[in-house]
């Protein structure tokens, strides 16, 4: 038996597996700051073995109520992911599983690697209607990179989609091939009538390091690059000041920052009425768009998700908070969780990559139906 994670974004602490029944482990910190909660490791020479595997920390993870009504990700060829049921006493989360093949591996999350981060970039490019654009370098100096897609004319309105702030939250990136997929289809009516008013500007992972790292929330120096929207610095959260910079530059009309939740069993957005500048106008696009993203695709509701700020009180440093009160624009936090949609649940997959691309081909559509009233 042996367990390995020495790959693209694996991360696991190995602290005992003299048996199959007894395989203990921790889950590992990201690599410079105190958050811990994504794992992926891979399991060698267990197969037909009535694996038991221990998390002996879950209970002191980042978010310890993620491991109620979790169950993790395995797969054989990294391709199919499937769920394992998984039991959280509050300290400790158990798995018992049999793998049926000598070599599985089990996730937080169905990953996201960097290879298809790559090849992500170029098919987009291969399309003909997008342009990879260079904005500079992360901590450890892999490239950020931006997709724009449109005629990038003055009058055209400039709708921005950041993805994976939080390296972990893998499904903002499968979030983000669904939207590519469809937005780059020249046989699809909503996108061409999308593209005759708009650009798009697209970062597909705003933090290419941490992914790699295998963190759940950080880069490589320890930056909640969501946290670093107000003061962005070149040391520290470079990902986040070329960004902004270049928003400054192309302005922005809607903006959508996709992410993951660990522990509710949703997927819902977070607005910006706590913002100065929130008025009726941008309430009534709020809801507009979660109307027509619900009639898109009925795992999106609104019913459940975090607590509105007051008037005034938001947080500036979150990227949605910036953006939509620095643009006065409709800014929204998209979610999508961890575990399954708890209203449309699958016993089999749960919340996976692809109900995630799907969801990013859905989300085209709430653009179209508030499009002429952006501005």
């Amino acid at each position: 038996m042996k367990i390995s994670s020495n790959f693209d974004a694996g991360s696991i602490e190995i602290v005992s597996m003299e048996s199959f029944d007894d395989i203990q482990l921790r889950i590992p910190h990201d690599n410079a700051s105190d958050f811990a909660q994504w794992f992926y490791f891979r399991l060698q020479g267990a197969a037909y073995q009535a694996c038991t595997l221990r998390f002996l920390n879950a209970g002191e993870c980042a978010y310890p109520e993620g491991w109620t009504d979790y169950e993790l990700m395995a797969s054989y060829d990294r391709i199919n992911w499937f769920r394992v049921p998984a039991h959280f006493d509050g300290q400790t989360m158990t798995v018992e599983h049999v793998p049926l093949a000598n070599s599985v591996y089990y996730a937080y999350f169905e990953p996201y690697s960097h290879e298809q981060h790559l090849n992500l970039l170029g098919q987009a490019q291969g399309s003909g209607l997008c342009q990879i654009h260079d904005l500079g370098f992360t901590v450890q100096g892999r490239d950020i990179n931006l997709l724009t897609i449109g005629h990038e004319v003055e009058s055209d309105l400039k709708i921005w989609v950041t993805a994976r702030q939080h390296p972990g939250e893998t499904m903002a990136e499968w979030f983000v091939e669904g939207f590519l997929n469809r937005l780059l289809d020249p046989l699809d009516a909503t996108s061409r009538a999308l593209l005759d008013k708009a650009t798009f500007y697209v970062v597909p992972n705003m933090n290419p390091d941490g992914s790699i790292l295998g963190n759940l929330r950080t880069n490589a120096a320890g930056a909640n690059l969501n946290r670093e929207w107000l003061a962005p610095s070149q040391e520290t959260s470079p990902e986040v000041l070329v960004v902004r910079n270049k928003m400054l530059e192309t302005g922005v009309d809607l903006f959508l920052d996709i992410h993951g939740d660990e522990k509710l069993p949703y997927v819902f957005v977070a607005g910006t009425e706590g913002v100065p500048s929130y008025d009726e106008r941008i309430r009534q696009l709020e809801d507009k768009f979660k109307h027509y993203l619900m009639v898109a695709n009925p795992d999106f509701q609104d019913e459940f998700g975090y607590d509105k700020d007051a008037p005034g009180s938001a947080n500036l440093s979150l990227a949605t908070n910036w953006v939509g009160e620095n643009f006065k624009c409709l800014a929204f936090t998209l979610e999508m969780p961890f575990k399954d949609n708890a209203n449309l649940p699958d016993d089999d997959y749960g919340w996976n990559g692809q109900r995630s691309l799907r969801m990013g081909e859905a989300a085209l559509t709430p653009i179209y139906a508030v499009i002429n009233e952006l501005r």
